[in-house]
Parts: C-alpha cells; sequence; structure tokens
C-alpha cells in the first residue's frame, strides 16, 4: 500500500477499530482515531487497547487531540458523533482523505431493552457523520454494517443481492438503516461510499460480551455457558486480521453499483462452522470441559450466518482465511496472557 492518506477512524478504542488502528499506523497513515469511550462494556479494556496503540491514559482522559510521539502521526479525540458541532469542527481541522465508520451501539440482545442508546449512537451519530462527510467533500467513506441486516433470509449463503428487509433485531435495524442512509448521500452528493458488513468477528483484545471470549471465561471459571437453540447454530466465524486485512485492500477499491458511487461488501469466512464446535477447541485449548445451559433460541438472534464473498474477492484478491482453530488458538493465547491464566486453569485474575 504505497499511497499515504488522512483518515479519521471511529470506534478507535473499539476491538476491530484498535487492530486496524494499529495496522493503519504499520503503513505510515496520518490517522485521528476517535471514541466516546462508553461504559457498554469496561471501559478499562478500551484505556489497554489505547495504551497499546501509544497513548497515555491519563492523558486520553482529557479530552484533547494527541499526538503519539514525536514520530508519528497518529492522534486520539475522544468524542461522540451524536456531538454534531464538535464533530464539524474536528472534520474542519483535519481535512481527512478517508473516514472509516466503526462507531456504534453495538450487542443483538442489549438493543432489545435499550433501543434508545442506538437511536443515539446508530442513526444520528451516524447522520452527523454522512453530513460531516458531505460538507467536507470526503473521497471515500468506509462504514461498519452487520450481518445481522439479513435477518430471516433463508438463502444461503448471504449474499449482498439478498432481500435485507426482515431485520429480527433494533440492531439489525440500525444497521440496515446505515446502508440506505448512506446510499442516499452517495446519490445525492457523490460520496464514495463502502458498506462492511462483518460476520461474527473474534480475535484477541475481543469485547467481553461476545460468545467466544465469555466461553471461555466461564469455562476457566467452571460456570455454566448458555447455549442458545440447544447448541444448532452455525456462524461464519471471521478472525480479526482478515477484517483488517480486507478493510486495507478495499480503502483503494472505487465503489460503483450502476450510476451510485456506492458498494457493500461481506466481510466474513465462508465456511460456517457449529457453534459446539468453537467450543469445543475452546475445551480443547484449555483442557477443560464446558458446564453446557441449553436454551430455546433467543428473541434477536438467527439460526445460520454464512457469507458469500466473491464480490470481496474480485474487488480485491482477498479473502478471510483464518481457520477457527488456528484463531481461537491465538486469542487464547492473548486471553491467558491479559487474564494472568496459568498453564493449569484457575479463577481469573480481575483486571
Amino acid at each position: 500500500m504505497g499511497a499515504k492518506f488522512r483518515i479519521l477512524l471511529t470506534g478507535s478504542a473499539g476491538f476491530i477499530g484498535h487492530h486496524l488502528m494499529l495496522a493503519l499506523q504499520r503503513h505510515g497513515h496520518y490517522v485521528v482515531g476517535l471514541d466516546n469511550l462508553n461504559s457498554y462494556y469496561d471501559p478499562k479494556l478500551k484505556h489497554e487497547r489505547l495504551t497499546q496503540q501509544g497513548f497515555k491514559p491519563e492523558a486520553v482522559q482529557q479530552q484533547v487531540l494527541l499526538q503519539r510521539n514525536v514520530n508519528a502521526t497518529t492522534y486520539f479525540v475522544q468524542l461522540d458523533l451524536a456531538d454534531a458541532t464538535n464533530l464539524q469542527q474536528l472534520f474542519a481541522e483535519q481535512a481527512f482523505d478517508i473516514v472509516i465508520n466503526l462507531a456504534a451501539q453495538a450487542g443483538v440482545r442489549h438493543s432489545i431493552d435499550h433501543p434508545e442508546e442506538y437511536v443515539k449512537s446508530n442513526l444520528v451519530g451516524f447522520a452527523n457523520l454522512l453530513e460531516c462527510c458531505r460538507r467536507h467533500r470526503i473521497k471515500h467513506l468506509l462504514f461498519a454494517s452487520s450481518s445481522s441486516v439479513y435477518g430471516l433470509n433463508e438463502q444461503s449463503p448471504f449474499s449482498t443481492s439478498h432481500r435485507t428487509d426482515s431485520p429480527v433485531s433494533f440492531y439489525a435495524a440500525t444497521k440496515k438503516a446505515n446502508e440506505v442512509m448512506a446510499h442516499s448521500y452517495a446519490h445525492l452528493y457523490g460520496i464514495p461510499t463502502t458498506g462492511l458488513r462483518f460476520f461474527t468477528v473474534y480475535g484477541p483484545w475481543g469485547r467481553p460480551d461476545m460468545a467466544y471470549y465469555s466461553f471461555t471465561k466461564a469455562i476457566v471459571e467452571g460456570t455454566p455457558i448458555r447455549i442458545f437453540n440447544h447448541g444448532d447454530m452455525l456462524r461464519a466465524f471471521t478472525y480479526v486480521d482478515d477484517v483488517v486485512e480486507s478493510i486495507l485492500h478495499l480503502l483503494q477499491v472505487q465503489p460503483q453499483h450502476g450510476s451510485v458511487p456506492y458498494k457493500l461488501y461481506n466481510i466474513g469466512n465462508n465456511k460456517p462452522e457449529q457453534l459446539l464446535e468453537m467450543v469445543a477447541i475452546l475445551e480443547r485449548l484449555l483442557q477443560l470441559k464446558a458446564k453446557l445451559d441449553l436454551q430455546p433460541m433467543q428473541p434477536g438472534d438467527v439460526q445460520a450466518t454464512y457469507a458469500d464473498v466473491d464480490d470481496l474477492i474480485l474487488a480485491t484478491g482477498f479473502r478471510p482465511r483464518t481457520s477457527l482453530d488456528e484463531g481461537l488458538s491465538r486469542f487464547m493465547a492473548w486471553f491467558r496472557e491479559y487474564h494472568q491464566v496459568e498453564a493449569e486453569p484457575q479463577l481469573l485474575t480481575k483486571r
């Protein structure tokens, strides 16, 4: 990747955002990371990701633009996308070429009880971002969507040509709304826009509420793990490094769909795995047996996700390829170090 860009990366203290920030730093881009550091899960993990990126946690709390070090062109600002005034000021000061929007209120089940949080972050915040992109003539907007938009779609594998008008969670509905909003701005204002439908991303530095992470913690602690639909769940588990590599490839791919500079891509592994197979791998890596609490299907869930990535391969020559066994092994190495779990598992050290 030869060209260097001025990039705004939102959600930079999040799971995928953290890994992408490290990659953009390695490639030498000028990057401003933005995150509101909310408390959906323990902000301490977000601060520790920022530390890995080269920022000082005590300085981050001052909510100012920070330079990582004298030799780097990487900054961080604590800011909420719902804050339209300061967001516009940031765009005016920085003259970005590219915006990568990974900021969102995550969590399918959380959206059932707290829809107002998703309206603020995923709808109002995204609308503010689109308006900034329009006013400041952004050359390329890439934004995170989700495989959850496929909802009740029964065709398999999921293709971006399939209908996505039957979401089964409010989170999915907000992600579908993002796609439609972005398409309208691409059509009306000519903003080159790429949507990224992520499929069950996993890996080191992940969110503690994600299944693979919470299952690992429960197995180590000897507590039951809840498996929905009595274990009959298929997922296109996608290792985070493959997601990052896909985004890096797409940075310079001009999106186009008909006459509109807009394109959607599935970012996922097109080899779905049984959820119970993931549990079996975790058991083998930990040398512990999981205690299973088999539950019926939960509201907002779907039985299977399976990604058609032909468009991604055609555009970039790249496909997610990390096996579940390899990816979970890498996650486990990080998990043991981060939580100070010895070779013979014990209760997790509180961090």
